[in-house]
């Protein structure tokens, strides 16, 4: 193996990463494989996580200090550092980095989800710390594919959903959002809130009490997407 690389390389993970992490999962020895972890490992995780924290700001966490949410997700990918299996052709840095997003991910939504007392339209686009759903085009598609499928799966169910009929005008409404997404400019609480009442004749607690009904739909769904990369609706 290669002699251990300074920390100030910009190519933080390497070649030398990824045989660093196959010698590892193959070492028996404790003692051995602590030392292969903290020489060839450790600085390339915490470069990977501290680069996709800060790349899709995943900022919505439990913690006081980034730095411990950094720490948080190098433990979890030590935990999962076994599973990584070359023989299927997948390189050691997509593999990791996939994981650990989709780690952020979950983590961040369902902190940011705590921090949210008002509407949950507010959530979904008013706020640019949250703007990892839309940072890159595989993330864009990825939810934008979401996003149909389930206005579509809402659409078809929708009086099974909300057996009142005046809301599911209002659900209809608030969906009528997510179709004409491309052609609406201004994303915040209060233009959606004016746009819905113009469709639909309530008062705002109810709009809101619809809202997020609809956006615990879309987030318990969105999560498993995440996850697992097909969508599985009820």
């Amino acid at each position: 193996m290669a002699k251990k690389r300074k920390a100030k390389s910009k190519n933080y993970f390497t070649s030398e990463t990824e045989e660093a992490i196959i010698l590892y999962n193959n070492t028996e020895n404790t003692e051995v494989k602590s030392k292969i972890y903290e020489q060839f490992i450790h600085y390339p995780f915490f470069k990977l996580t501290e680069n996709l924290i800060h790349t899709f700001k995943f900022y919505y966490t439990e913690v006081d200090e980034i730095e411990h949410l950094q720490h948080e997700v190098i433990i979890f990918l030590l935990s999962k550092i076994h599973l990584f299996d070359p023989s299927k052709g997948a390189k050691a840095y997509s593999y990791f980095g996939t994981i650990a997003k989709r780690y952020l991910i979950i983590s961040n939504q369902n902190n940011y989800k705590k921090r949210i007392d008002k509407s949950p339209l507010e959530s979904l686009y008013d706020d640019e710390n949250h703007s990892y759903n839309i940072d890159d085009k595989e993330d864009k598609n990825l939810l934008s594919n979401f996003i149909d499928q389930y206005v579509e799966y809402v659409t078809s169910n929708i009086y099974d959903l909300f057996p009142k009929e005046n809301d599911a005008k209002v659900a209809d409404a608030i969906l009528e959002l997510f179709r004409k997404r491309k052609d609406i400019d201004i994303f915040n609480k209060k233009a959606l809130y004016i746009y819905i009442r113009e469709m639909v004749d309530v008062k705002t607690p109810k709009i809101t009490k619809i809202a997020n009904q609809l956006y615990d739909i879309f987030k318990t769904n969105y999560i498993f997407y995440i996850e697992y990369g097909y969508i599985k609706f009820p």
